[in-house]
């Protein structure tokens, strides 16, 4: 691996610290932070998005793209014209869930960072590597995660970058606890954790293998000294 500078590595520290304090919160109306302030939707059709959503997100994840929107609207409970009414096209949907889940994880990932920086990235690629055995989602979210943006939704996109930039944090963290290596950088990790995750998925990975394939993962991501027994979180 390329070898990082210290000023690189107290750069990237600073920003850490500026995004831990920055982060913006989450919309309260149902409207996942738009940045177009759309209007808040009534009860009843906020319950019906928040139904289409779940509906979606359980179809997709078994199914990938192949999901169909009558699908959705069964697995629902709501005729297939709600489902458009908020979802205009199938695209918009899932840019809707990726979006979704993208706001869960990146909570996640604030919160690991700040309570436990030494375990915090060991313990966020063990639970994105369990999400994706089962969620088709979670592999093509890491897989945008790892493009330019190029052709990604704006919105999504954002989101993306914000998942980006909280899982630098947690490497950064886990560089200062002395977890990781101080040589290792961004992409590498998400280039590991979408790789792990293609396999956990396609391969029907089982706890077992998951926990074995990821004690070696985490032994490369250590420092030399540090290695030798512990091998990240095993639950």
């Amino acid at each position: 691996m390329m070898m990082v500078s210290r000023d690189s590595l107290c750069q990237r520290r600073r920003k850490a610290d500026q995004m831990t304090s920055s982060k913006p919160s989450p919309d309260a109306t149902g409207n996942s932070g738009d940045p177009g302030g759309a209007k808040p939707l009534r009860a009843d059709a906020r319950r019906n998005r928040e139904r289409i959503l779940a509906a979606a997100e359980v179809a997709f994840a078994e199914k990938g793209p192949a999901a169909s929107t009558d699908e959705v609207a069964a697995r629902a409970g709501v005729a297939i014209g709600t489902v458009f009414k908020h979802f205009p096209t199938k695209q918009a949907l899932l840019q809707a869930i990726m979006k979704d889940l993208l706001l869960r994880l990146t909570q996640e990932v604030d919160t690991l960072a700040a309570a436990s920086p030494h375990e915090g990235l060991f313990t966020f690629i063990a639970r994105m590597v369990e999400q994706a055995a089962q969620k088709k989602t979670v592999v093509g979210l890491l897989a945008e995660a790892g493009l330019a943006e190029a052709g990604i939704d704006l919105q999504v996109a954002d989101s993306v970058q914000l998942l980006r930039e909280g899982i630098d944090v947690l490497l950064t963290r886990s560089q200062d606890a002395g977890a990781v290596r101080e040589d290792v950088r961004l992409d590498e990790v998400i280039a590991l954790l979408t790789g792990v995750c293609q396999g956990a998925l396609h391969a029907g990975w089982n706890r077992d293998l998951q926990h074995r394939t990821l004690a070696i993962v985490f032994e490369g991501l250590r420092p030399f000294e540090a290695r030798g027994g512990a091998i990240g979180p095993s639950s």
